[in-house]
């Protein structure tokens, strides 16, 4: 059995495991239940009524956070000659092609995002099973593979998040820290679960959004009313 600490059987007794909580209830409770010492990530796992084998309820998109994700995202930049100044400029981390391509080759992932130019994305394919797992792999559809670098450079610094659903049909998302005020909590999950809603396919059928959970780090999982959306 595993071990169960003091702190968080304490945590445990102050959320009642037959609610259902308002997103204002749970962003201010959130901070209640968690005791680690560190600035713990606040994450949103949102439970749909899709299937993602099916291509076209392969639900993946992206949202800009009110508030910023709370964490400076480290970003590369897999670009040609030409465009390293305007992204060093804009404030990319790393910056480069050929060298970056052999080292994620040899298992270096040490990036929260990658952003690419859509002319080198035929020697960045073959990537695809070193960053696609870690959902760091360059998308037109989450804006990391522009042209315009620096604008894509600052959307991701300025609390730009990709969000995707997994094979069970979860998203899992990270939607601030928990040194938060509650009603940043709020109002970040407030716009994900917007954006998501946005996204639902016109082929899903019954009840959209199934469950929703909140949680930090290292506290138990918050049920959310999910009546309290449209879907």
């Amino acid at each position: 059995m595993a071990f169960i600490s003091k702190k968080r059987k304490v945590a445990e007794t102050k959320v009642d495991a037959g609610k259902s909580y308002s997103l204002k209830e749970a962003s201010t409770l959130v901070k209640q239940i968690t005791t680690c010492k560190f600035d713990a990530s606040v994450d949103l796992h949102v439970r749909l009524g899709v299937d993602p084998k099916k291509a076209d309820q392969a639900i993946r998109g992206t949202v800009t956070l009110p508030h910023g994700t709370g964490k400076t995202k480290k970003v590369l930049v897999l670009c040609t000659p030409d465009k390293e100044a305007e992204a060093r400029a804009a404030g990319a981390d790393f910056v480069g092609l050929d060298e970056f391509v052999t080292k994620i080759e040899g298992g270096w992932v040490d990036v929260d995002v990658i952003i690419a130019t859509p002319s080198v994305m035929p020697k960045i394919g073959k990537l695809g099973k070193v960053l696609g797992p870690r959902n760091l792999m360059p998308n037109p559809k989450t804006g990391t593979v522009t042209n315009d670098v620096a604008n894509a450079i600052n959307d991701v610094k300025g609390g730009k998040i990709a969000f995707k659903v997994d094979k069970v049909g979860i998203i899992h998302a990270s939607i601030g820290r928990i040194s938060f005020a509650p009603e940043k909590i709020e109002a970040n999950s407030q716009e994900l679960l917007n954006a998501i809603i946005r996204a639902k396919p016109s082929s899903a059928k019954g009840i959209y959004l199934r469950g929703i959970s909140m949680a930090s780090t290292m506290s138990p999982g918050i049920a959310v009313d999910t009546k309290a959306f449209v879907h």
